[in-house]
């Protein structure tokens, strides 16, 4: 996806190229030497980045729309080549560099047409590589920061609304590594640890799709440590506000095979979750 300005000049720098390519050897050659990058004016360098771009050489493409900056930096190519050196950077899954090229565009451009895009090709660098990251949750943490950025600076661009989507499976995807880590210390027994992550998603990832299982989880823990009244008050909210889920329904028998039902009780953090619920304030 590219930004409205570098599309206009996208599509002023082809039908220059097709002009200029008409005769003899072309814009970049005499005779059969190649003309040395420094001799070139800024637009032919540009568009052989293009042409790279376009035959699927990203690197090449990102070296040369940089070298349009190097050897012409108070040109209106420049800025143009800076951001398309970030897409160029982004198609080869250069993630750093991409990263680096879109955060100097925002530090030279801030008011630019582009610097939209700018901010989200950022956001996409840490984005994309969200489920390369195993249990290492700090690119999730950064991929968040980026997108809501685009979303609160941006609020009108035409990458709002993707960035508000991509910001929510981030959400999401924090939710669901403590529901993963919780699963391994309840498995092993290791209830106190497990109420931990799981208590996270209920305080912190409530809206996303991990909350009734992390619920039905705290449940399981609460009554396998002997805690029945932070059990019944879990089910009792997973029963107010997803009641049609089954993981209400193995709640329900987990309760009922002790001779409980779902229902707030005692004091615990729990409790305050139950009053927030009633309220209408969590969810």
């Amino acid at each position: 996806m590219l930004g409205s300005g570098i599309k206009a000049g996208l599509a002023l720098c082809l039908l220059l190229s097709v002009s200029a390519c008409g005769g003899g050897g072309g814009w970049w050659n005499r005779g059969n030497d190649e003309v040395p990058l420094e001799e070139m004016d800024a637009q032919p360098i540009y568009q052989q980045a293009e042409a790279a771009l376009e035959d699927g050489n990203a690197d090449r493409a990102a070296e040369l729309f940089l070298e349009v900056e190097r050897l012409h930096p108070y040109s209106d190519w420049a800025r143009r080549a800076l951001i398309m050196a970030t897409y160029a950077y982004h198609q080869d899954q250069d993630y750093e560099n991409s990263r680096a090229t879109a955060q100097r565009f925002l530090d030279f451009y801030p008011a630019d047409e582009d610097a939209a895009y700018a901010q989200y090709l950022l956001a996409l660098s840490y984005y994309d590589q969200i489920d390369q990251v195993g249990r290492d949750q700090g690119l999730t943490y950064q991929a968040l920061q980026a997108l809501r950025v685009v979303i609160e600076r941006y609020p009108d661009s035409e990458y709002a609304a993707s960035a508000i989507l991509k910001f929510d499976v981030a959400f999401d995807h924090l939710a669901g590594k403590e529901m993963e880590i919780g699963r391994y210390y309840l498995r092993r027994q290791n209830y106190v640890a497990a109420i931990n992550r799981f208590r996270a998603v209920v305080e912190q990832f409530q809206t996303t799709s991990h909350t009734p299982e992390a619920l039905l989880r705290l449940v399981e823990s609460y009554l396998a440590l002997g805690l029945p009244q932070e059990a019944q008050t879990a089910a009792a909210i997973l029963g107010h506000n997803f009641q049609s889920s089954p993981f209400y329904d193995d709640a329900f028998r987990l309760l009922n095979n002790q001779d409980l039902a779902p229902e707030a009780a005692g004091e615990s953090w729990l409790r305050e979750i139950w009053q927030q619920t009633v309220r209408g304030e969590w969810l």
